[in-house]
């Protein structure tokens, strides 16, 4: 991969010299059970980055398993917030200046978001995030991307169908 096809993203992970693996699929797939099933890989590795709306204050940013639900109550209740909101797709692209299913906390690095992976992320060694851009994720340890992208654990989803 050139210099000029490279995310901003694989650059701030590459100034601070953490290992990566990219992994490219068609920009066309937007869920995280998609890019598992193409990347043959379970959903819980791979995680998506949803946007979620405050009342008042900074929008949040967080890393939920494809194979979990967001749990916006039980979100509100882990960060002592009285209530949340998902951002629209058209806020969730205004609020970030990236596209829906190529949103990325590495991606935002000193952005004006709080960010937070969600608790299941702590029993893995290695997760797949977006780069920043449809088709691309990026394959690194949990305990870098918390690293670098300053993400706090939370409580923030339940298993699908619970």
């Amino acid at each position: 991969m050139s210099k000029s096809d490279k995310t901003n993203a694989m650059r701030a992970l590459e100034q601070r010299r953490i290992p990566y693996t990219t992994h490219t699929f068609s920009p066309d797939i937007h869920s995280a059970d998609g890019v598992a099933a193409v990347l043959g890989v379970p959903a819980s590795m791979v995680y998506k980055t949803l946007v979620v709306v405050r009342p008042y204050g900074r929008p949040i940013l967080v890393m939920v398993a494809g194979d979990r639900e967001l749990d916006l109550r039980l979100l509100a209740r882990s960060l002592g917030e009285k209530s949340l909101e998902m951002a629209t797709h058209r806020q969730a692209e205004a609020l970030t200046g990236l596209l829906v299913g190529g949103i990325s906390a590495l991606a935002l690095l000193n952005k004006a978001f709080d960010v937070f992976i969600d608790r299941p992320a702590l029993e893995l060694d290695q997760v797949l995030v977006s780069a920043g851009q449809r088709g691309i994720n990026l394959r690194l340890r949990v305990t870098d991307l918390i690293k670098v992208t300053g993400a706090r654990p939370v409580e923030a989803s339940r298993g699908m169908g619970q």
